[in-house]
């Protein structure tokens, strides 16, 4: 299978919708990663994202729509929360776990009676969906348990010849998924951390707490979200999370003898990082930059053909939470 690379201009989207309503797949962009889109109503369609991505069948995917109405159509339920939350965060990094219609394929939920449903901001992603008229299932555009694509060219690092086209809209802003929140039970649950805070969604509904469950490389069960599984997120190389300069200047001199890479903080440089091939990652007090540049640098250290990358981790207040979450995933042996 050729792969089309396409344009985010009026041609691009006709193009990419056309593939969609037809079945195919098509890699597009978010505000959070790029997704690889299919028909989210079509069961063959969705079939061949978790062939294309080699994905199990025990991880479920997100469904994405172009408004709250669309979304409504796909959920028996929208509860006063959900109500609130998207007057204020959709479009946006926030996915709502709810009790799914018939409509929705059981292998887009893996099985399960909940599906998880938001609305993206990117402007080209929401120009996709409208034009295919349909919801749109995607999980990130990687093979499963890579790095998450945030450019085109990621996306084709992994997939091409294996999906039918790509939109190109640039690099994409947040950098790391979306939030899955569950606003079904009497305390709203966060099965994963992502663009929308815990301390943002506490502003519009209160208490909410983090889910709490046993990692494991295969589930013995379907997983309630997306990116529970414990080793997700993973470039070639081992990660080593390290705390604070200190520790990460030890680590990098520990490891010497080996092809070290670093996620390097803006003002941690000095002759004692030099042993390391760095990617300037930011700010360590930046969490949305540090958000944003995150997959970038682990997919650019991996090129480098480094065998370890050591990598501080951040505070874990705001979008810190997702960062660390992604980190521990994918630094899981």
């Amino acid at each position: 299978m050729q792969t089309v690379h396409l344009k985010d201009d009026d041609a691009g989207i006709a193009a990419a919708a056309e593939i969609v309503r037809r079945g195919g797949l098509v890699a597009f962009p978010t505000e959070t990663v790029y997704g690889l889109g299919a028909n989210a109503l079509e069961r063959a369609a969705v079939l061949r994202i978790f062939e294309a991505k080699q994905r199990p069948a025990w991880d479920p995917i997100i469904v994405h729509g172009d408004s709250v109405e669309m979304l409504r159509g796909l959920v028996r339920e929208w509860p006063e929360k959900a109500e609130a939350l998207a007057r204020v965060y959709m479009p946006g990094p926030l996915t709502l776990l709810l009790p799914k219609r018939d409509v929705i394929p059981p292998e887009c939920t893996a099985g399960r009676d909940k599906v998880g449903v938001r609305i993206p901001s990117h402007t080209a992603a929401k120009a996709l969906i409208a034009a295919a008229g349909v919801p749109i299932a995607a999980p990130s555009a990687n093979r499963f348990g890579h790095t998450s694509p945030t450019t085109a060219a990621h996306v084709l690092a992994d997939l091409e010849g294996r999906i039918d086209a790509v939109l190109d809209g640039g690099a994409t802003e947040v950098g790391v998924e979306s939030t899955v929140l569950d606003v079904t039970t009497a305390v709203p649950v966060i099965y994963r951390p992502g663009g929308i805070s815990r301390e943002m969604i506490e502003k519009v509904i209160g208490r909410v707490e983090l889910a709490q469950r046993p990692l494991t490389d295969v589930p013995m069960a379907s997983l309630e979200s997306p990116g529970l599984g414990i080793r997700h997120y993973a470039p070639r190389a081992k990660i080593q999370l390290v705390h604070g300069r200190e520790e990460f200047v030890a680590a990098i001199a520990a490891a010497q003898g080996s092809r070290v890479g670093a996620m390097l903080p803006s003002g941690w440089q000095g002759s004692e990082v030099t042993a390391a091939v760095s990617f300037a990652w930011g700010e360590v007090e930046d969490l949305e930059v540090l958000a944003r540049r995150l997959y970038e640098g682990l997919r650019w250290l991996d090129e480098q053909r480094v065998d370890l990358i050591i990598c501080p981790v951040p505070r874990t207040d705001g979008v810190g939470l997702a960062i660390y979450d992604r980190l521990l995933k994918a630094s899981s042996k």
